[in-house]
Formats: structure tokens, sequence, C-alpha cells
């Protein structure tokens, strides 16, 4: 009861920080290559405050220090590193001088890739996806057309369509309402997102 009421009293102290601040905090997620990077590059063009997704950074380093695939190999190390990597984020988005901030993908992210490969992880990551609240999440499709794997992205595109419904089921279950952005172009999904913004 006593752990209970601590973990709302600090979902509470961080909506009233959120309140006072008065931030939007919005998530870009989706399933691997479905454009996220080019929406968030194309929202930094036009002056707003955006952070961009910390998995392909992680990932990267590890393979500089010898780990070819992090996420497969020590998946809740890596899942530790992004959580830890996605709350700095949120909170230093709470001391932007602007209102409205884009984050590319949020703490359930995290949760959903676990899920994916089917792995445990510790009760304070849901925690946090508890606490740490977002205003708005925009959810993006896959999109076989541009879908590309790499060095940093191994999934193949039957895989990327698997992530994408963990994605939605993990946003759901801590009460976010998804809205889905069209394919399209880059131009046509930012205005669809600022539309439901308004």
């Amino acid at each position: 009861m006593q752990i209970i009421f601590i973990n709302q009293f600090l979902y509470l102290s961080l909506h009233l920080e959120i309140q006072a601040l008065k931030k939007e905090i919005i998530i870009i997620t989706g399933g691997p290559g479905t454009g996220k990077t080019t929406i968030i590059e194309k929202l930094i063009e036009k002056g707003y405050a955006c952070y961009p997704e910390i998995s392909r950074e992680v990932t990267l380093e590890a393979k500089r220090q010898g780990i070819d695939q992090l996420f497969l190999t020590e998946p809740l190390l890596f899942s530790q590193m992004l959580l830890d990597g996605r709350l700095k984020q949120f909170h230093n988005a709470l001391q932007e001088e602007c209102s409205r901030i884009f984050i590319d993908r949020g703490l359930p992210d995290v949760l959903a890739y676990m899920d994916y490969i089917g792995d445990d992880y510790p009760e304070h990551f849901d925690v946090h996806c508890i606490e740490t609240r977002y205003d708005s999440v925009f959810v993006l499709p896959p999109w076989e057309e541009i879908y590309v794997s790499d060095e940093a992205r191994y999934e193949n595109f039957e895989q990327a369509k698997v992530i994408y419904e963990h994605l939605k089921l993990t946003y759901k279950k801590y009460g976010y309402n998804l809205i889905e952005v069209p394919i399209g172009t880059v131009e046509d999904r930012v205005d669809f997102i600022f539309g439901h913004l308004k």
C-alpha cells in the first residue's frame, strides 16, 4: 500500500510540474523504417524542439565496442540504457523554453520491444511508464516502399509489422489514444500532426 501511495504521489508531482511549466510533450513512434526520423528532421527545420531516437546511437556505440547486436545479446542492458536515455530526454524537455517538444519514441517503446522478443523486465520499467506521461502519441504504420535494413536496423519488414502491433498494444495499455499518421509525403504527415494538435 505504501509503495502504491508513493508512486501515486510521484505521478501527481510530475503531472503538476508539467502543468506548471505548460509543456506539451509529443511522441512520434512506429515500427522501424516508417519515416519517424524524416518527420523529426522536418520539424527541426521548422524550428521546433525535437529529441532524436537514441537506440541507433546505443547500437552503433556497442558495435564500436565489438558487440554486433547488443539488443539481441544483452537485451536487458540495452533496454535499460534506452530507458535511462528516454527518461533524460523527458526531463530535459521539461526545461525547454518552448512549450511544444517532439520526441522520437517514448518509454513504452522500450517495453514493446522487450515484449516483442519475449523477455522479462524489472518492475521499475512499468513504473516509469505509469509515472512519465506524454500529451500526444502519433504512430506511423509500416510502409514497405520506404523500408530499408542497415547496420543499426536488423529487422526485416515482416518483423517490423509485428513490432508495430506490439507498440500499439503497449501504448494503449498505458492509456494513450494513439493517432495514426497516414502514409504520404513528409509535408503531408507534418500537416496531419499539426492538424490534430490544434
